[in-house]
């Protein structure tokens, strides 16, 4: 089932219930409640607007040092199934776990109307180096993690902008085991690859994992 939020319909699980615990509606949280990995797409395009929109929040999240040091490559048409052909290509040279992971995420870039590729371009890593007094291998681990934690905030709020649109995004994590290969496709010579995200609108409402209880995940020290 589906519900209205303004102008756009969103499954309605993502309409959560902020009364449970004594909070006004609140449509950030709403979002973050209704985000789920999307991997099925319906034929139909996302406006340029949407896209913008999307990437601009994307752009928006917090970077270290503010370098922004990310870079957004956008695939359409023949590009997203040339990804699609090579990651298809690259599953048979893993075992089969990982071999069925991979091609089920070049049917998710085929299906999707648009694919995001973000990679870090590694100016955060050369500005820190000389910034800061510490070796070099030192410095090296520490703003490449750096660069990945400001990276993976922008994917999410990639991933939370689409969901508040009424799309539907996946985060193709498995993808990191040919990292090497997809950054050369995207024509990046230097960086290193963080995400390939396929966008569009949802064949179906998704029903996501039931999450573990704040009980398991959180302590409190006194």
């Amino acid at each position: 089932m589906f519900s209205r939020r303004g102008n756009k319909e969103v499954p309605e699980e993502a309409a959560v219930s902020e009364t449970e615990l004594g909070l006004p509606r609140n449509e950030t949280l709403a979002s973050i409640a209704g985000r789920h990995s999307i991997r099925t797409f319906a034929e139909r395009d996302v406006p340029d607007a949407y896209l913008r929109a999307i990437l601009e929040a994307a752009n928006a999240a917090p970077s270290a040092h503010n370098q922004q040091s990310w870079r957004f490559t956008i695939l359409r048409g023949e590009k997203r199934k040339e990804l699609a052909n090579l990651v298809t290509a690259q599953a048979v040279d893993f075992p089969r776990p990982a071999s069925v992971l991979l091609r089920m995420a070049a049917r998710s870039i085929v299906g999707a109307p648009v694919v995001i590729a973000i990679v870090n371009t590694g100016t955060l890593i050369e500005h820190g180096t000389e910034l800061f007094e510490i070796g070099k291998d030192e410095a090296y681990d520490f703003f490449r993690t750096m660069e990945i934690q400001s990276s993976a905030a922008a994917v999410e709020n990639l991933l939370l902008a689409s969901t508040s649109l009424g799309l539907g995004a996946v985060w193709l994590g498995i993808l990191f085991l040919i990292k090497d290969r997809i950054r050369a496709f995207l024509g990046e010579p230097e960086g290193e690859f963080m995400a390939v995200i396929p966008v569009g609108y949802a064949t179906k409402p998704a029903i996501g994992p039931k999450k573990q209880s704040l009980d398991q995940v959180v302590k409190h020290l006194h």
